[in-house]
């Protein structure tokens, strides 16, 4: 069993880099690092040297990245992954250094979806210099799209420590690595991708306020303002730049007693299952995995 102990970061190809940090950065809030790495801007959003780094290139997801307690575990993982039949790939000193980790290997996930765990996560300690005040507290979790989100968590809670927080009916499958209700989600989607990122906010004012500051701008609002009510959270979803989804919430629930937790099952065609004040819903905007995908080789299913 490989033990993930944090998410730690999106990596995203971008055909218009200026365009999707102008987007990270003077939307979303996010702190832009300094001129780190041509061609890859890397965004901070808490004391992660960055949670978000987009990349030019190739439009499409690249990976999503997890963390590991140390070298030893990541060795292990290692193996693990590579007895269960999935190749894996061992980053080199440069790619490390371009995700600011010791170490890293990289996956592909039953469906296609890149998956990175990493070593030693690069910490910052002063304080984020957000571009607007949006009242972002953290990286909040992020969701991945597959045709099949019970066969997902049959990946994710058969390798990993993922349990399963909630269903959504055959749609989408909550999981949480630690407290908190969920850091991972898959969504039934036809193909790999990214459904959306996720950033906690301090208050239920924050959400509200980037509402108005959002449709003022004339940015896509996707889904919300609501109440998701399994995590409790409320919720905000935009749409930015080649169809990468951000999302604000706040007020999501800690499951303390995991022995205690009973997942629980709600049909998505039942009003109120996906926003308990009855709002419009609709299946948010997917990234979906970069074509350079393509030339990899097929994953392994264990």
């Amino acid at each position: 069993m490989i033990t993930l102990t944090d998410i730690a970061y999106v990596r995203s190809g971008v055909a218009d880099l200026r365009t999707a940090v102008d987007f990270a950065t003077r939307i979303v809030g996010l702190e832009l690092a300094g001129e780190t790495e041509p061609g890859v801007a890397h965004l901070r959003a808490d004391s992660r040297h960055h949670c978000l780094a987009l990349v030019e290139g190739v439009s499409g997801v690249l990976a999503s990245g997890f963390t590991v307690a140390d070298t030893d575990a990541l060795e292990a993982a290692e193996n693990e992954l590579e007895h269960a039949g999935f190749a894996v790939r061992r980053g080199s000193r440069q790619e490390a250094r371009s995700r600011r980790v010791a170490e890293f290997i990289g996956f592909d996930d039953p469906f296609g979806n890149r998956i990175e765990l990493v070593s030693q996560q690069e910490t910052i300690t002063r304080p984020v210099a957000f571009a607007r005040p949006a009242g972002i507290t953290e990286f909040g979790h992020l969701c991945l799209d597959a045709p099949d989100v019970h066969e997902a968590y049959r990946f994710w809670n058969g390798h990993f420590n993922a349990r399963v927080s909630d269903w959504i009916g055959d749609a989408a499958c909550l999981m949480r690595i630690d407290p908190v209700h969920h850091k991972l989600a898959v969504f039934q989607g036809e193909s790999a991708g990214l459904c959306h990122m996720n950033f906690q906010v301090e208050s239920i004012d924050d959400v509200f306020r980037s509402w108005h500051f959002l449709r003022e701008r004339e940015v896509q609002i996707e889904m919300g303002p609501g109440r998701h009510p399994q995590s409790t959270a409320v919720f905000l979803y935009f749409l930015g730049p080649e169809g990468f989804t951000y999302e604000y919430s706040f007020g999501v629930r800690r499951i303390e007693d995991d022995a205690a937790w009973r997942p629980r099952t709600f049909d998505p065609d039942e009003p109120g299952s996906i926003d308990m004040w009855l709002g419009p819903v609709k299946r948010v905007s997917t990234q979906h995995a970069a074509s350079m995908a393509g030339t990899r080789p097929a994953p392994t299913r264990s």
